[in-house]
């Protein structure tokens, strides 16, 4: 289970380290992390392989005649990297994937469960500063589900 928010930085050759408490569990997937693109937000989308490969079927089940469907199979398995995690805990991020999630020096990390979402530092600043205001004005039009949970 992946949490947290992490502040990284990627070195002139697009390359993260990652955070050491997380390396353990990325190892079980063979070292393999697979890479993505998330089709809402200017981010990215960090899969141990395992994970991937059962979205990734489930992807390919999607029937191939739905506009949507093939366009949701195009972006996420078409911008599918596969990376591996060195001896040092570093992973090289593919250059048109950064330049996709504009990502510079500083990025952030975030676990999301069973995946982690990678953003440009300034970029989830703005973005988690915006989801911020739009919960405190009662704006946030959660789902049902939310709403039954306790915190």
């Amino acid at each position: 289970m992946f949490r947290g928010v992490n502040a990284i930085n990627i070195d002139v050759k697009g390359r993260m380290v990652v955070p050491t408490r997380y390396r353990e569990q990325l190892q079980e997937s063979r070292g393999s992390i697979v890479l993505t693109i998330d089709t809402e937000e200017k981010c990215l989308l960090l899969y141990p392989l395992n994970a991937w490969e059962e979205i990734e079927s489930k992807l390919a089940q999607l029937p191939s005649f739905n506009p949507a469907a093939r366009r949701i199979q195009r972006l996420l398995i078409g911008h599918a990297t596969e990376v591996e995690l060195d001896t040092h805990g570093r992973v090289l991020l593919p250059p048109l994937l950064r330049e996709y999630a504009d990502l510079s020096k500083h990025a952030v990390l975030v676990g999301q469960g069973k995946k982690f979402e990678l953003w440009d530092e300034a970029h989830w600043e703005a973005r988690r500063d915006k989801w911020l205001t739009e919960e405190s004005d009662g704006g946030s039009g959660l789902p049902d589900e939310v709403k039954t949970l306790s915190l």
